[in-house]
């Protein structure tokens, strides 16, 4: 009843229907003053029409209701991530009359940074008072969607009036960021150059004297090593597994000015080197928190259980390439940014004073800085290997004359082996 009562409140301030009440009110002064079998059969036929032309106004297209599901598993069985699509089915509830001869619904999908697909299709009302359009979305990137309300809209026999109505439904989702596995990390290695001499020992996954479990026994396993009840069980040579000291905790940094950025292609390969570093720490159980500096600077605290590395993950869904203002300057507001003894990886296209600044300041604050500088992938691609090569050393030979590190990276692809240590 209230759909009814807003239907005709809708109807009574359109422009269509008072140029339908022109026509029939002229057909009655014509029958009036005329009079004639011909204006009578004319006022009729014109009053038919418009009681059709109201019955699928009111009676049909805004009677309309749905819902929507979606498929929000990725390709891969999981989370989705940017590239997979998804798959929406919407219901649609039908009147049980619906005097039209087809419908036309269209459905807008809403970025987080104003994108919009529309997607349309159309339904031809049988008897039966239920409907369903399933479709796919095209690949999308990572973001926070949502749809707006369903359009439906619907023209009479004649093609002469059109019907739209408008409803809603639920539908938000949320893309992950696009990532890479990455099997190795050389800062993290036992024997890394990387870490410096000062810090070899620390860096090592010592083992502590807690026994966690019983593995095979590896030729040179010391012969304390040796679990003696469960090789004379087994039959085989068996040795002791022991737990390893936790790592030192990481503090990941991600530039998000917009003055860094030549292209949106550049940010996103930021946004995707943090988020394959937050999949890392979470498979090496390694403690890791996230600042993003952007327009508002964002603070996680480094942890490892899996509800805080899912707001983070969350935190890089829907982030802009929007900050401002001095970097350091910024930093040093958040003192809860510096642990003493935690990795500082910090994720920048930049290779100037304002980098080495940041660098610094971590140092300063008994942190092991670390620099990730982001490239431009068709930048690089339409240059030769030497330039490419020559821009990758020239910013790392001017960090380690400061007695820092850092890795050049252009392209996802490439993310694994620079951090594994290998020359790209």
């Amino acid at each position: 009843m209230r759909a009814l009562v807003e239907g005709v409140k809708l109807g009574l301030t359109s422009r269509k229907f008072w140029r339908v009440a022109s026509v029939w009110l002229i057909c009655l002064l014509y029958v009036l003053f005329q009079g004639g079998k011909t204006s009578l059969m004319l006022f009729m036929m014109v009053s038919v029409l418009g009681l059709y032309w109201a019955i699928g106004g009111l009676g049909g297209v805004k009677r309309i209701r749905g819902s929507r599901t979606l498929s929000l598993s990725g390709e891969r069985g999981g989370l989705l991530q940017a590239g997979d699509q998804v798959l929406v089915k919407l219901q649609l509830q039908l009147p049980a009359f619906l005097p039209l001869p087809y419908i036309v619904v269209r459905e807008t999908l809403r970025r987080h940074n104003g994108d919009t697909w529309v997607f349309e299709d159309s339904v031809v009302p049988y008897f039966s008072s239920r409907s369903e359009l399933v479709y796919k979305t095209p690949s999308l990137e990572r973001g926070k969607y949502a749809f707006t309300g369903t359009n439906c809209s619907a023209e009479d026999i004649f093609g002469l009036v059109e019907h739209t109505s408008v409803f809603q439904t639920g539908g938000e989702f949320r893309i992950l960021p696009r990532t890479v596995f990455i099997p190795h990390w050389e800062l993290y290695s036992r024997n890394s150059r990387l870490a410096g001499p000062e810090t070899a020992v620390a860096l090592s996954r010592r083992e502590s004297t807690q026994i966690n479990g019983v593995r095979d026994y590896v030729y040179g396993d010391r012969i304390s090593r040796i679990h003696w009840s469960a090789t004379a069980k087994t039959g085989t040579w068996k040795s002791k597994e022991f737990e390893h000291e936790s790592l030192p905790k990481m503090q990941l940094v991600l530039d998000a000015h917009a003055s860094g950025y030549l292209r949106p292609a550049q940010f996103e390969l930021a946004v995707s080197t943090a988020a394959s570093l937050l999949e890392y720490g979470a498979r090496e159980r390694i403690s890791m928190g996230l600042c993003t500096l952007g327009k508002t600077l964002r603070h996680f605290p480094p942890a490892e259980s899996y509800l805080e590395r899912q707001q983070m993950l969350h935190q890089l869904v829907d982030i802009n390439a929007d900050g401002f203002g001095n970097y350091k300057e910024r930093m040093e507001a958040q003192q809860e940014l510096f642990q003493p003894g935690a990795f500082f990886i910090l994720i920048s296209p930049l290779a100037d004073d304002k980098v080495l600044a940041m660098l610094r300041l971590a140092k300063s604050r008994q942190m092991i800085p670390y620099h990730i500088q982001i490239g431009e992938e068709s930048v690089a691609e339409g240059m030769p290997n030497s330039y490419r090569a020559g821009k990758r050393t020239a910013w790392q030979g001017t960090l380690q004359e400061r007695g820092l590190r850092g890795v050049y990276v252009s392209s996802l692809r490439e993310l694994p082996a620079a951090m594994g240590g290998a020359k790209l």
